[in-house]
């Protein structure tokens, strides 16, 4: 794929909408004042339409914000619902939406504050069958996506229909943003061609995230759509844009389309590259988010036989050993029944010899929060089981699918 990188503004993507109404001439001044927006760069902003995936960390101050500047029809793409975790960083979300799907609270928010906007709900979970659909009817698309699969689904589906994605992403105090279109510039996939190794990259659930960081990011994502909707300024394209929150540092890099790579001819989710070699794997754990893992087959336990096997283990009929990886405030706030702890960072040095007495000469179960820490201490304490009658496997999804699949009425977090 050829392509060179701007160096000044693209032509505006979207082609002004009707003359503003005193209404809106009101509301938008700000905007009109701006020479380089002005009552046209209005009218495009009020003629676009813009695609959001997620209405979480990224997507709520992303969806605040494209709602406030005028975007004149948004959609949501989101199928999770709202929960008290999400509400230290998911602003467009409250006490009171705690339990509703994130589209439907999102919509009430964006209403609430420019209601000359129109939103269209997605409540699904973006897929192979869905996803060209769903792109085709917009101008943009922003991906704030938190794993991987999603991430080259959206990149696919966007290169398909010719129109550009500005993407961001937020892990701890680090966030990334980049602005990707294929024939004019790279693509997700050029900054990523295969996903990181199991394990190497914790999700949000896993590693944690400042509360402002979304904000941060989400923030830029939505300059850049204006920018690129009006066909103002220097978008980034081409350009990766790195934020660390700690040290209050910003860096850029530059991202090139690969000449070597093949058109993309189909979006098959998240699961192919487009020529069909396997590079990511959907699923609710972190080996298949990242398409590997430790000794893949049979290492995994599903929440539901999971739950079988403690209802055999007090019956009497069989034996093994829970063990819980997670840290002890995580143990206060929710533990599946019959599970002893073990400090992850015993596990990785010492291997075998960190399990206690009663974990040891019987089969062993590993869990953690999502799946990404214990299928580390899974892949460090295979070797030590490999000559042993006994096996070793973790929970595919953690704790947060033994809620789901389980125990629906314990907190999530």
């Amino acid at each position: 794929m050829n392509a060179t990188v701007q160096s000044s503004a693209l032509p505006p993507l979207v082609e002004p909408g009707p003359e503003l109404t005193v209404e809106e001439i009101e509301r938008y001044s700000r905007h009109l004042t701006l020479e380089q927006v002005g009552e046209t760069g209005q009218r495009r902003l009020k003629n676009a339409r813009v695609l959001v995936i997620g209405a979480g960390g990224l997507g709520a101050p992303i969806l605040h914000y494209l709602a406030a500047v005028g975007v004149g029809t948004i959609g949501i793409v989101d199928d999770d619902r709202v929960s008290v975790s999400n509400l230290q960083r998911q602003v467009l979300h409250g006490v009171e939406d705690v339990g509703d799907l994130k589209t439907e609270s999102a919509a009430r928010a964006i209403t609430r504050l420019n209601p000359l906007v129109t939103v269209q709900q997605h409540p699904v979970r973006l897929d192979a069958q869905n996803a060209r659909d769903i792109v085709a009817g917009y101008d943009l698309v922003l991906d704030g996506a938190d794993n991987f699969g999603t991430r080259y689904l959206v990149s696919d589906a966007c290169a398909l229909a010719g129109i550009p994605c500005v993407w961001g992403s937020i892990l701890r105090f680090e966030g990334r943003v980049s602005v990707f279109w294929s024939g004019c510039g790279p693509t997700y996939r050029d900054l990523h061609p295969e996903p990181p190794p199991a394990g190497e990259v914790p999700s949000c659930a896993e590693g944690g995230v400042l509360g402002m960081l979304p904000g941060t990011i989400g923030s830029i994502m939505a300059a850049e759509t204006v920018k690129l909707v009006t066909g103002i300024g220097k978008p980034l394209l081409g350009r990766l844009l790195l934020h660390d929150a700690l040290a209050m540092t910003w860096r850029e890099l530059r991202v090139v389309a690969d000449p070597a790579a093949p058109p993309v001819t189909e979006v098959s989710d998240g699961v192919t590259r487009a020529d069909g070699h396997g590079v990511c794997e959907r699923g609710s754990g972190a080996a298949a988010q990242s398409g590997a893992g430790p000794d893949a087959a049979g290492a995994t336990v599903e929440a539901r036989e999971l739950a079988a096997m403690l209802d055999r283990r007090a019956a009497g009929s069989a034996e093994f050993a829970l063990v819980d990886v997670r840290e002890e405030w995580e143990r206060r706030l929710v533990s599946i029944p019959g599970a002893v702890p073990v400090a992850l960072d015993a596990l990785l040095e010492q291997g075998i010899e960190a399990l206690p007495v009663e974990a040891r000469g019987v089969p062993v179960v590993l869990h953690c929060k999502a799946g990404g820490r214990s299928e580390r201490a899974l892949a460090r304490l295979q070797p030590d089981f490999a000559n042993r009658e006994e096996t070793v496997r973790h929970l595919d999804g953690g704790v947060l699918a033994w809620v789901r699949d389980v125990a629906p009425h314990l907190p999530e977090y």
